[in-house]
Formats: C-alpha cells, sequence, structure tokens
C-alpha cells in the first residue's frame, strides 16, 4: 500500500506540473472577439515597440513556441502564431520577453544559453555511454568499464535536469518581469483576463521545470535497469 501511494506521489510530481500547464493552455486558447489581434501580430508590435525590427517571428510547427537568441527569431506554434486568444497572446509575450533579455545584453540569458548547450552536449555524450554500455562490457569484460558507462551515462542526465531547474529564474523574469507588465501597462489584456493570464504565464514559465522533472523520471529508470 505504501510502495503504491509513493508511486502515485512521484508520478503527481513528475508530470503535475507537465498536465496543469498543458490544461491551462488549452483552457485559455478559444478566439475572443475582443482581442484585436493574433499572437504572431502581437509579437511582432512589441518587438518593433522596443525597437528590435531585426528581430523576426516565425511559425513553429514542430519545435515549439521559444526564442533562438542565435537566429534572433521568436517562433511561434500555429496556433499561438495565429489565433485571437488569452494563451497566444500571453505565450507571444513571454517569448518576446526573452528577445527583450537578449535586446538588453541581460547576463541570465545568456548564460541560460550556455548552459543549455552545454547540456544538450553532455545529454548527447550521455546517450551515447549508454547505448555503448554492453557493447563496451562485452568487449572488456571489464565490470569497471561499465560501471564508468553508467556514470557518465547517468551523470549526464542528471546534469540535463540540474540545468533546467537553475534557469527556471530566467523564464519566471520572461513571464512576470517582462510580458505582465508590457500586456497590463500597455492596455493589451482587458482587467478581467489578468488572472488567466498570469495563469499562462505561470504555465509558460514552468515548462522548462515539467521537462527537468520528467528527465528525473528518465534518471530513475535507467537506474533501475543498469542496477546490478
Amino acid at each position: 500500500m505504501h510502495f503504491i501511494l509513493l508511486t502515485l506521489l512521484v508520478l503527481a510530481v513528475v508530470f503535475g506540473p507537465q498536465l496543469w500547464a498543458q490544461y491551462t493552455f488549452r483552457r485559455y486558447s478559444q478566439p475572443l472577439d475582443r482581442i484585436p489581434g493574433t499572437g504572431g501580430e502581437l509579437a511582432r508590435h512589441l518587438l518593433d515597440r522596443f525597437e528590435m525590427k531585426g528581430v523576426k517571428v516565425e511559425m513553429a510547427e514542430r519545435v515549439g513556441d521559444h526564442y533562438d537568441p542565435s537566429r534572433k527569431v521568436v517562433c511561434l506554434s500555429p496556433s499561438n502564431h495565429d489565433d485571437k486568444s488569452l494563451t497566444a497572446v500571453a505565450v507571444a509575450a513571454h517569448e518576446v520577453g526573452h528577445a527583450i533579455q537578449d535586446h538588453r545584453g541581460e547576463s541570465m540569458l545568456s548564460w541560460r544559453t550556455r548552459l543549455a548547450m552545454l547540456a544538450m552536449l553532455v545529454q548527447k555524450i550521455g546517450a551515447a555511454a549508454l547505448i555503448a554500455l554492453p557493447i563496451a562490457t562485452a568487449l572488456t569484460r571489464a565490470p569497471s568499464v561499465g560501471v564508468l558507462m553508467a556514470v557518465i551515462g547517468l551523470g549526464s542526465m542528471l546534469i540535463a535536469t540540474l540545468v533546467h531547474l537553475v534557469t527556471l529564474p530566467v523564464e519566471i523574469d520572461a513571464s512576470f518581469g517582462k510580458a505582465l507588465p508590457v500586456l497590463i501597462k500597455g492596455d493589451y489584456i482587458q482587467p478581467e483576463d489578468e488572472a488567466a493570464v498570469r495563469q499562462i504565464l505561470r504555465a509558460a514559465a514552468l515548462t522548462y521545470l515539467a521537462a527537468s522533472l520528467a528527465s528525473l523520471l528518465n534518471l530513475w529508470r535507467w537506474f533501475r535497469i543498469l542496477r546490478p
């Protein structure tokens, strides 16, 4: 009984933020007549307003909503790019918030970008180590080699998880330090929509946290597979 409760608790902690974020995005994704423009149009307007005419707005069908500092592009999913919904407006403003961080040269974003690149490299090395683990163990017949490969692989996954956690303040700033003040002070949203927009921006900020928790679950799975 205790094991079942513990399992349910772990699943709730791991998947709860992700499910809540997805629910929040869907809940406020209905087009509204009182919203004058699409998410893509708002993003373009805000970029021009903050003198970032060189930053582009693109529709990203596969990779989802994000800001690419290397290409200077705000990428929005098709629905958030084309719809006139609270979700589209809030998510667009959140990604523009990252563009503002980049435009102002704020160290938080550049720090997160470097960490993200490092995490991607480490993950690739770790994945290769885990894939090569049984082969290396069979060829060398040395348990120490298998242990080393497992440590490299599992350590890489843990590092990627920590990167998502430590860069969470960058997401919070994009939502509540940049996007929300702009939306409220610029009268881009109605007063009665402010509470909903806060929820959407919170969900946008927690997207990376949800990914980090999912990474922890993957780490646990690999630990159980490789445990002697």
